[in-house]
């Protein structure tokens, strides 16, 4: 049979205009109910309503005394839902429909009612879960995340907010008499996507090539500019070369603020990642013994036999490329400007650290004293707040700020100069709303867990193990001394209150001469008990 050709645009459109009559009419009665409640209802507004949404008079009318008797204007009808036991076995059969379909015929069976339709099971099942849902009850919670919309960083300045990581490239390189693959280590400035500074290993980056790398961050002179100064933080993943003292105390005593990230959580820094993945579709996948080339067949790949760059020509081609990336490449979210030419546009003042400042890793500078206080930090009229206050009431405190930008601060002891933290504004009312959007991402996360979990409990309690020939025993098989020490176990919780006021235990007979009298047929009345 051919295949229907698809809807004209005339069929389209009028099923458009159905389905945003079908959204205005409950709105629009709404309005005539209250018109009749404040007596002010009349034929002319109802007239009015019913041409405007293209239905007949009495139609509107109908729904209108629905709504007085407190009825729904649309009529629903039992349907069959997703529920959690439908959700533990598509886990469970790894988003098989037709296999958990195959489950449920059975179990109706077996309780002798209709069994569920396969089609509508996929109805159901396409209405009641999300993408991200069935992603992630098919592979897991990774793949659960990539159907998730991420909330983009307002804008804010330049040197406002770096993000650095380790790359390794995809390339095999001459260096030291053997073919290696070197890694980079960079740093990009999140407003103007500007690469900031970078360092080339050989082998896997260390502690003195992230320091390499923010010198050439913050210098601004010789090949290092024109960009540079101090950043106000740092994201950076949970590394153990990045969270060393040398580099810790390297950023804060330039009162850099460093935000270490939870593992496993890439987009929470967007855009060095973007990055990564611009270096390897426009720098790395263009040079000769690229891992990642087009397969010839199971076992090669196109350009394996060329001659490889050696570790100094890919120092020096990696430089071209990222002066080049800085100075002509077009960003479409900045109107066609390049990174160099947006951050030149950019007002804000530069934070620049001298040479000997540079070596001596040194932040000097004199500033008003103030104390924390049960409302936080009072500045400029406002006040200021953040978790690492609890506790440090009374505490007197030093204020550094970016001009022009007093939503943040950042607090220094005043005692001894350490870096406190970041405070913010107190009443800002952005940040419970994206508490809101993390609080929702976790309770589905948790969910998805809890759905693995029970179906992988009902995988694991099916059967036991057997090592010898035999039926195979569920795990709901029990010895008898299993039995007896739950039982055992049961009479020993039992609490002495349950017991009767008068109740004496039964004493041990000491020997088998005794005679114990047996129990009477009939009970005693009451009288005599």
């Amino acid at each position: 049979m051919p295949a229907e050709p698809d809807a004209s645009p005339g069929t389209r459109d009028a099923a458009r205009r159905r389905r945003e009559r079908a959204e205005l009419m409950g709105p629009a009665v709404r309005h005539l109910l209250q018109l009749s409640e404040q007596g002010e209802l009349s034929t002319a507004h109802v007239e009015l309503s019913a041409h405007t949404l293209g239905v007949h008079v009495r139609t509107v009318w109908r729904n209108l005394a629905r709504a007085r008797l407190g009825e729904p204007l649309h009529r629903t009808r039992d349907r069959f839902e997703v529920t959690d036991d439908i959700r533990v076995l598509l886990a469970y059969y790894r988003c098989n429909i037709k296999r958990v379909h195959e489950e449920l015929v059975h179990d109706a069976k077996n309780a002798g009612r209709e069994p569920v339709g396969l089609s509508t099971l996929h109805r159901a099942i396409r209405r009641d879960l999300t993408p991200g849902d069935l992603a992630g009850l098919r592979a897991g919670l990774p793949a659960s995340r990539s159907h998730d919309p991420h909330l983009r960083r307002p804008p804010t300045a330049r040197n406002e907010e770096w993000e650095g990581d380790h790359k390794q490239a995809p390339v095999w390189v001459w260096a030291d008499g053997r073919l290696l693959k070197p890694w980079v280590t960079w740093f990009c400035d999140c407003h103007t996507g500007m690469i900031m500074g970078w360092a080339v290993t050989p082998h896997y980056p260390h502690r003195g090539s992230i320091l390499a790398a923010l010198r050439a961050c913050i210098l601004r002179t010789g090949p290092h500019g024109p960009a540079g100064g101090l950043p106000r933080r740092i994201r950076i993943d949970r590394g153990k070369d990045f969270l060393s003292n040398a580099v810790q105390e390297a950023l804060g005593a330039f009162a850099v603020q460093v935000d270490v990230l939870p593992p496993y959580t890439p987009r929470l820094k967007g855009s060095i990642e973007n990055l990564n993945h611009v270096a390897t579709s426009r720098f790395f996948s263009t040079l000769p013994r690229y891992t990642h080339a087009q397969k010839l067949d199971t076992r090669r790949r196109a350009g394996e036999k060329d001659p490889p760059l050696t570790f100094e020509g890919f120092t020096d081609q990696f430089a071209t490329w990222v002066t080049t990336h800085n100075a002509e490449h077009q960003m479409a979210d900045h109107g066609g400007l390049t990174a160099l030419e947006w951050w030149n546009s950019d007002p804000t003042p530069l934070r620049e650290v001298p040479t000997h400042d540079l070596h001596a890793f040194l932040l000097e500078g004199d500033r008003s004293t103030r104390v924390i206080t049960s409302h936080g930090i009072q500045f400029k009229s406002r006040d200021y707040m953040a978790g690492w206050m609890s506790g440090r009431s009374s505490t007197r405190v030093h204020i550094r700020f970016q001009p022009h930008q007093l939503e943040e601060i950042h607090v220094f002891d005043a005692d001894n100069r350490r870096y406190l933290g970041a405070a913010y504004l107190a009443d800002q009312a952005s940040e419970e709303e994206i508490d809101e959007v993390y609080q929702a991402r976790a309770e589905r996360a948790r969910r998805l867990r809890r759905d693995m979990r029970r179906a992988e409990a009902l995988r694991r309690r099916r059967f036991k193990p057997a090592t010898t020939a035999g039926p195979a025993r569920t795990t709901e098989a029990m010895t008898r001394k299993q039995a007896a020490n739950e039982l055992r176990g049961l009479r020993s919780a039992r609490r002495a209150d349950d017991l009767p006021a008068d109740y004496m235990p039964r004493r041990v007979i000491p020997s088998s001469r005794w005679a114990i009298p047996d129990a009477p047929a009939t009970a005693p009345p009451e009288d005599q008990t």
